[in-house]
């Protein structure tokens, strides 16, 4: 997303900017000039904030120059002007990332392949690596007295007081060479032979046995051989106290057939292929957590047989059995049947976590199936874990600070509770428990959600982001360690992302409104402060339009739910006139929101399409982000279910209350918005006269493993909701006009997938659809020339299909 333009000129005031029309005597919207490069019209919002760690600068990604790419600023949090961070400047900076000594002393970083060290009180940092290879993953170890990384898939540290660097771990490719002493009979039969006849043979295996005891002894020095076979290492840690590395085993599937996507315009004038990704169901990769205990010499891999519920098997499987029992063989009284031996799931491990006096550590363990996630002590020595916490979802696991991986975790400074998020309520919120005792206690609580949790470096006090006051905003919160009221910092309307200084009294806010872009302000750590603008990064031909503040309205919906969303009017509404619904992408997302959307695009299209005098509607439907996790699951098993009674109804509403003519309602969006756009033409073509599906999925069996088991779990395992989600199933119902549009070397939804969809309305003899495709484009497209003219085929199939006749363009012409 780009703006861009210097100004210390404050925002206009955000109140009458709702649904307001262009300013009068200037140029109206249209599709050339909203789909332009948005760096050269918009501007360049303020990306990747961070702070200076002696606290005088915020440097942040920016593009006031209208150049090709953002480039980095620094500002005093004082004010003033922005400046650009000259190349010299950058190569002397640490790195933003980095990891943290305990009392925040130290820092320790990579930068370009190689490993640092800084002091903080001096500002000095030390060089601890320099090679041609790469090191990464620096940590401090044995509670900040080393730095340890890794180089090669191997584990290093070094110590600041000698300099010295010792390698821990050895681990190798392949398997073990086999020993140079005989195992068959006859060879050792002969080699005694040999022995007993020739004296120089004996005294050279003399002194071969003497070399080999020399390096063993020298070998008790280094660290012990593993060979990894056919896995690879990742996330190789040294316990606290030196005595354990542990290390994830990554088992690669032999074989995953990966679907290659051509491209066709190339500059070598050849078609060339891209290897892209495996389809949902295919072979996944394994993980095991290793365990290598220095002092004893030895390699253990953790088990999980014990896990609670591991032996579980989904719910929808019930669905799949058969009900007639099998019959008995007739001499069955004389047979006792054994027992089938219960599959177990495959779990991930993530971790482990040690508190930072060592004492203890644990895991986060998540089932492949994604319905389960387990929080595990870990106790080292004899390889035993203990369950702390079992968060379990019949649909899937996810949501604000859990994700897909590890999610939100960590230790209390009284190094004996954990703290973790869970929807176990229902919307995630914060929970620590004492991992002796198995005491669990909730810190927040109620109908919203805790989107960011991070303690100060005191430990004292919690840093969160949460949309407490409405689902449509994010707002800064603080809050005892041990929990207590939320107190809120930021105020404003909107979105604000906090940045802390770091001695935690100054608060960098990147803040955003509906129809205001991202810009980057500063305040003190004091509830309810003034903020301080100190980027202005819109152009006065941005600003030049009064861009709509849409309303955020509630939709009644047929199973007794409020879903929301975003509302855009024409100023002066014409009865039974045309409406547009938009279905945003990625499905687990939100946009009927208060800050300035992902989506800007569309947004600027939708005010275009208000000016025209169309009504859009834009709905956060059953699976978007932000309302808690029986939203989210909402389409578990089911993809064209629920979300798209959201936009049925969200459409009798408009019909309702807004004055809209059923016979003029169109439908588009892309991706996952693409999906809802042909199931509504093919399923719901009474409501929908016209749609743009654009990079739309076409059939779930065809896309990622990833996404989409979480949601309809494995083709050959449900394979029911495969067929009731998948829209080339129901290809036969399109009666309204389809325009559908794709790149051809989209990676993510692959070009094949509407060529399939293409080959299906063939066959079926439909007419009334049209395809437009998109030679250079991926999945999200980048030339101007291709947005501007996927935006001007959905504005003419608007206008030619949803306006009266008198008011429509003639055939072949685009509506300006």
């Amino acid at each position: 997303m780009r703006f861009s333009v210097f100004s210390l000129l404050s925002l206009l005031p955000l109140a009458g900017l709702a649904q307001t029309a262009p300013t009068t005597g200037l140029a109206p919207l249209t599709v050339e000039k909203i789909m332009r490069d948005p760096a050269q019209w918009l501007g360049s919002s303020p990306t990747n904030v961070y702070w200076s760690e002696d606290g005088r600068r915020i440097y942040f990604n920016w593009n006031p120059e209208k150049a090709r790419r953002d480039s980095l600023y620094a500002v005093a949090p004082g004010g003033g002007m922005p400046r650009k961070v000259s190349l010299r400047e950058q190569r002397e900076l640490p790195a933003a990332t980095g990891a943290y000594n305990q009392n925040y002393t130290r820092k320790v970083y990579e930068k370009e392949g190689d490993i640092y060290l800084l002091e903080l009180k001096s500002m000095k940092s030390r060089r601890v690596t320099n090679t041609a290879e790469r090191e990464t993953e620096p940590r401090f170890a044995l509670q900040g007295q080393l730095v340890s990384y890794t180089r090669n898939g191997n584990l290093f540290t070094w110590d600041p007081a000698t300099g010295e660097t010792t390698q821990r771990t050895d681990f190798r490719r392949g398997t073990k060479p086999p020993g140079a002493q005989p195992t068959d009979k006859s060879e050792k039969f002969l080699k005694a032979q040999q022995l007993a006849l020739f004296e120089v043979l004996q005294q050279r295996e003399q002194d071969a046995k003497a070399r080999e005891r020399q390096q063993k002894a020298l070998a008790r020095l280094r660290p012990k051989a593993i060979y990894l076979g056919t896995k690879t290492v990742e996330n190789l840690q040294l316990s606290p106290d030196g005595r354990f590395v542990t290390y994830t085993l990554v088992q690669e599937p032999a074989s995953s057939k990966v679907a290659v996507v051509p491209s066709f315009v190339t500059t070598s004038g050849f078609t060339e292929d891209l290897s892209t990704r495996t389809k949902v169901g295919s072979a996944q990769t394994a993980y095991e957590l290793g365990l290598y205990d220095i002092g004893r010499d030895t390699t253990f891999v953790l088990g999980y047989r014990d896990l609670q519920g591991l032996d579980e098997q989904p719910a929808y499987r019930k669905e799949y059995q058969l009900t007639a029992k099998a019959p008995q063989p007739a001499d069955s009284s004389k047979t006792k049947k054994e027992k089938p031996a219960t599959e177990l799931r495959r779990v991930i491990p993530y971790g482990p976590f040690w508190s930072e006096n060592g004492k203890h550590a644990f895991l986060v363990i998540r089932s492949t199936d994604n319905k389960d996630r387990w929080i595990v002590a870990l106790d080292a020595p004899t390889q035993k874990i203990k369950l702390l916490d079992r968060q379990h979802d019949d649909a899937w696991i996810n949501g604000p600070g859990i994700g897909y991986e590890a999610g939100a975790v960590g230790w209390l400074p009284d190094n004996q509770h954990i703290w973790f998020q869970s929807e176990e309520t229902g919307y995630s919120h914060l929970y620590t428990m004492d991992v002796t005792s198995g005491q669990k206690k909730a810190l927040t609580s109620g109908t919203f959600e805790i989107q960011n949790a991070r303690l100060s470096r005191d430990k004292k006090t919690w840093y969160l982001t949460a949309n407490k006051t409405a689902p449509g905003e994010q707002q800064a919160y603080r809050m005892p360690v041990q929990g207590g009221p939320l107190i809120q910092l930021t105020t404003r309307p909107g979105a604000s992302e906090i940045f802390l200084s770091p001695d935690e009294k100054t608060l960098a806010v990147r803040y955003s409104y509906t129809n205001k872009p991202w810009e980057l302000y500063v305040m003190p750590n004091k509830p309810g402060a003034s903020m301080r603008q100190l980027t202005h990064s819109t152009t006065p031909e941005f600003e030049s339009y009064a861009w709509r503040d849409p309303e955020v309205i509630t939709i009644p919906t047929r199973d007794g739910q409020q879903v929301y969303a975003r509302l855009y009017r024409p100023a002066s509404p014409q009865a039974q006139g045309p409406a547009v619904v938009f279905v945003h992408g990625a499905g687990y997302l939100q946009n009927a929101h208060k800050w300035w959307s992902l989506y800007f695009r569309e947004y600027m299209f939708h005010n275009l399409l208000a000016d025209q005098g169309y009504t859009v509607l834009d709905i956060d439907y059953r699976g978007s982000a932000g309302y808690g996790r029986d939203v989210r699951t909402g389409i578990y098993r089911y993809m064209g279910g629920k979300d798209l009674t959201d936009q049925v109804d969200g459409a009798k509403l408009l019909t309702e209350k807004y004055g809209v003519s059923p016979q003029r309602i169109g439908i588009y969006g892309g991706s996952y918005g693409g999906f809802i756009t042909l199931m509504a033409m093919f399923t719901q073509p009474e409501v929908f006269k016209a749609g743009a599906a654009l990079r739309s999925v076409t059939d779930w069996a065809h896309y990622n493993h990833a996404y989409t088991d979480n949601i309809l779990n494995e083709p050959y395992s449900d394979s029911l909701a495969y067929v009731r989600s998948s829209p080339i199933y129901y290809a036969s119902g399109l009666k309204g006009a389809l325009l559908m549009c794709h790149g051809m070397v989209d990676t993510n939804v692959h070009f094949q997938d509407i060529v399939r969809l293409t080959q299906r309305l063939i066959e079926l003899k439909k007419e009334n659809w049209e395809l437009a495709v998109y030679p250079v484009e991926d999945h999200g497209f980048v030339e101007p020339s291709s947005w501007t003219d996927e935006y001007k085929r959905i504005l003419k199939l608007f206008d030619t299909n949803l306006k009266p006749a008198a008011t429509a363009p003639p055939a072949g012409q685009t509506s300006r």
